[in-house]
């Protein structure tokens, strides 16, 4: 699989991923091939490591661990976001030796298809990955009145989650055994600035971790916290280079971003402009406009805020808008309590600064407010391998896809004693005494 999308389809996923998804070259790249070459070649390694044996045995006895493919299928829920997501979701779980049904989001359709292409072309037998396109409600309904259901993968909207969620647990006892069940959500994302951070840096993260891909990531950022004493010069930059970002279509290499994916994600994101345009707790100092005229086109967006509990602080846009909220310097570190309880979510967030004492301060506050965290690096961008992304709160269950964790869900372990010589007696010495 990973050999044929890295060479001879590696530019058929990166076109339909453009075309259908609104993926500019790059993102495009990084995601339908680079990210999904390596997830299978990583799960490949790390379903080896599983193997490990019991390191410990005793006279006549042989211990080991087999281990079992789930009893029944696996439910895949793929969102549009990431081709690479879906081949995961979708083909991952069989690695471990178990059947899925994967659903493809409707607005991801042709990029998933290619995908699912390619897993027969790479050798996959018939019927163990099953692609099925179907409405929603329809396909959650459906899975979760089989008893064989064995396990839920999804990523999407921490609200569907959830009705997955209390579906399977009132169809408990119709169930073979208990499913697994992995969610990765969304999240409201943040940048948090101290003052010894350097600027550019920050400005340049901040930039590409809010507008890359309309800022549709799961791990988009969306809140941004900076002191007084660096936000007009932080302000200043952010506001030129969001006037020079190009917006247009994925086919002129030089957009920077497209159009965002549907009418429905048009329509929310307008409604947050709407709100935030007539509000007296922010202030406009880029964007702020869309146009649905020729494709869902939404400007590349940052508002400042009086008051960091604003809802475009709290609340998952999922779309190109920034919202910024300066603080006073002295009181960075009563900060980061506000940053940790503002939102419902613990996907991801990054911390700028250049005093090592207030890092460890920061990781130990926002200790469970991010599943990913950075430091002096934007929120987006993990790579398997590296940062096996997840998080947890409203953002889902953290259980780190790209990581050998992951496919622990996908296995029930066995474990096996076998003694290579016979009981002689059924007396123990105590009792004889």
């Amino acid at each position: 699989m990973a050999d044929l999308i890295s060479t001879k389809y590696r530019y058929q996923v990166i076109a339909t991923t453009m075309l259908g998804q609104g993926k500019t070259v790059l993102q495009a790249e990084i995601d339908s091939t680079c990210e999904t070459i390596d997830f299978f070649r990583f799960a490949v390694k790390q379903g080896l490591d599983l193997q490990g044996q019991p390191s410990v045995h005793s006279p006549r006895i042989w211990n080991r661990l087999e281990y079992r493919a789930l009893e029944g299928f696996i439910a895949s829920i793929s969102p549009f976001n990431f081709t690479a997501i879906g081949a995961n979701l979708g083909a991952t779980p069989t690695l471990m030796g178990n059947a899925t049904l994967w659903k493809p989001s409707d607005t991801a359709m042709l990029s998933n298809w290619t995908m699912f292409k390619i897993l027969r072309e790479a050798g996959l037998p018939p019927g163990v990955v099953n692609f099925v396109p179907a409405p929603g409600p329809l396909f959650g309904d459906t899975v979760t009145d089989s008893p064989d259901l064995a396990g839920v993968s999804f990523t999407g909207s921490s609200t569907t989650f959830k009705h997955l969620w209390k579906l399977t647990g009132k169809k408990l006892d119709t169930y073979k055994t208990f499913p697994r069940i992995v969610g990765e959500c969304g999240g409201k994302n943040y940048h948090f600035v101290h003052p010894s951070a350097d600027v550019d840096n920050v400005v340049f993260c901040s930039v590409r971790g809010a507008f890359e891909y309309c800022g549709q990531k799961c791990s988009a950022t969306s809140r941004m916290y900076v002191p007084e004493s660096l936000w007009t010069e932080i302000r200043d930059k952010m506001v030129a280079i969001t006037k020079e970002i190009r917006v247009g279509s994925p086919e002129d290499f030089r957009n920077f971003i497209a159009a965002v994916i549907d009418a429905k994600s048009f329509q929310k994101i307008s409604g947050y402009l709407d709100y935030a345009n007539s509000s007296d707790e922010l202030t406009l100092l880029a964007g702020g406009s869309a146009d649905d005229s020729v494709g869902y086109f939404v400007q590349p967006t940052i508002y400042q805020t009086t008051n960091p509990r604003n809802k475009l602080m709290q609340e998952e846009i999922f779309g190109p808008v920034l919202t910024v909220y300066v603080y006073p310097d002295s009181e960075a570190e009563e900060m980061l309590e506000v940053v940790n309880s503002t939102s419902v979510y613990g996907l991801t967030g990054a911390v700028f600064s250049n005093d090592r004492y207030f890092i460890l301060k920061a990781m130990s506050v926002l200790r469970h407010s991010a599943g990913n965290f950075y430091i002096n690096d934007k929120s987006t961008g993990s790579v398997v391998g590296q940062q096996p992304f997840g998080g947890s709160r409203g953002s889902g269950t953290n259980d780190k896809a790209g990581a050998v964790s992951y496919l622990q869900k996908w296995v029930s372990p066995m474990s096996v004693k076998e003694a290579t010589a016979p009981c002689t007696e059924w007396s123990y010495p105590s009792v004889d005494q």
